[in-house]
């Protein structure tokens, strides 16, 4: 898909019909958005013994904060590696925020959002503040 204006990158793919939707409201209300590729935050979780490295799938600028945010299937919302890739962007934006507020930048969150509760008449707003996820 392309004709972004606001996508740090001219053409995005998506894994579904939500993430579109997603970039839809994005496109609509953030400053800046992208969809980061692998190795871009270093952001790592434990999966069984394994040490994994996650990539949220959407990253996006609002005007008081940089929100990582990741749709995902209401049925895997509660998945052991969901909530763990959860922990570990909660704590990596809780750091991220220090920083950041230490150099004059934004706060930074993560959102864990259900896919039946993205629509296209939804705000990016409502969909950070119902569903960020704070450190424990």
């Amino acid at each position: 898909f392309g004709g972004f204006s606001r996508c740090l990158y001219p053409v995005q793919k998506f894994q579904s019909d939500t993430e579109r939707k997603l970039a839809i409201i994005l496109e609509r209300e953030s400053q800046k958005w992208f969809k980061p590729a692998l190795g871009q935050f270093q952001i790592f979780y434990k999966s069984g013994v394994d040490q994994k490295e996650y990539q949220p799938d959407f990253v996006a600028e609002s005007s008081d904060a940089i929100h990582l945010l990741e749709p995902k299937r209401e049925s895997e919302m509660n998945a052991p590696d969901v909530l763990a890739k959860r922990d570990a962007a909660v704590q990596w934006c809780k750091h991220a925020s220090q920083h950041a507020l230490s150099c004059g930048g934004k706060l930074w969150s993560y959102a864990l959002i259900p896919h039946d509760a993205i629509a296209e008449n939804v705000t990016l707003k409502a969909l950070t503040c119902r569903f960020e996820c704070t450190p424990a």
